[in-house]
């Protein structure tokens, strides 16, 4: 069993702010598509089994009929994507390091903190599923038990009924809501734990410190993001190939420019 280092010292409040401006996102960017290139092999590879189990994800929906939680089920994927990317983060540290970089290697982390970044994923997972089942239960108190009317048609209910803006506005806060926490405990939570021994609550716990105290670069990043990440999924997810690995190489130089 995986011992956590009492010793560990959090970073005092007042020295998580950088003061870094919002363009310094960009830079993060610019510093993942270098990590990107570099042995692009491996970065490609991830993308690519990322792309293969979404689109495998998405198909299964349809298959039995859940098709009406897609749109949750790919919020859910904004939330576990900061704990798949681990393997991303490990490549750009050991480039940073000057060690090796192969494809077993990011696909098998062993990051300084052991086990914590499994209970990390549990409560990500945890956090995806409550936020698809909020989904699905705001649908229920707006339309009751009137069926999903498919993707080919809820754009047409949502956007020409009062009870279809009234949900959506509520969904829009609510939604913002869970992508607020869920981006604020996971943006540097699981680069932490790879590279520090220490545990889950105390790496959530300067995660949300550090994102609450640089709230303009970090809501640059955020967007940055959210538009990429669209990007991916527009593109019948054939996208995320490269956005994939070039957001993970970019969150880890984010979190070397912030801790």
């Amino acid at each position: 069993m995986e011992t956590v280092d009492a010793t560990h010292t959090p970073i005092p409040v007042g020295s998580r702010n950088r003061g870094l401006p919002a363009s310094a996102a960009f830079d993060w960017l610019r510093a993942g598509w270098h990590d990107l290139t570099i042995h692009p092999g491996p970065s490609l590879a991830y993308g690519v089994a990322v792309f293969a189990v979404s689109l495998g994800v998405v198909a299964c929906l349809f298959y039995l009929g859940l098709d009406y939680i897609l749109f949750p089920a790919i919020a859910a994927f904004l939330v576990v994507g900061p704990l798949v990317a681990i393997g991303l983060y490990e490549k750009s540290r050991r480039i940073e390091a000057g060690e090796p970089v192969t494809l077993g290697r990011m696909l098998f982390v062993r990051a300084a903190s052991g086990a914590q970044v499994i209970f990390t994923g549990v409560i990500l997972c945890g956090l995806a599923l409550l936020w698809m089942r909020a989904a699905v239960i705001l649908y229920a108190l707006f339309f009751g038990l009137r069926p999903f009317p498919g993707l080919d048609h809820i754009a047409e209910m949502l956007f020409t009924t009062g009870i279809g803006w009234a949900m959506l506005i509520t969904g829009t806060i609510v939604g913002g809501l869970f992508a607020a926490f869920a981006f604020a405990i996971s943006a540097f939570s699981v680069p932490m734990l790879l590279d520090k021994k220490t545990d889950v609550f105390t790496a959530m716990g300067t995660s949300i410190s550090l994102v609450w105290n640089n709230l303009p670069v970090m809501f640059a990043w955020g967007t940055i993001v959210l538009m990429l990440t669209a990007l991916g999924l527009a593109t019948g997810m054939i996208g995320l190939i490269i956005v994939f690995p070039l957001l993970g190489h970019a969150t880890w130089h984010a979190y070397k420019a912030l801790h």
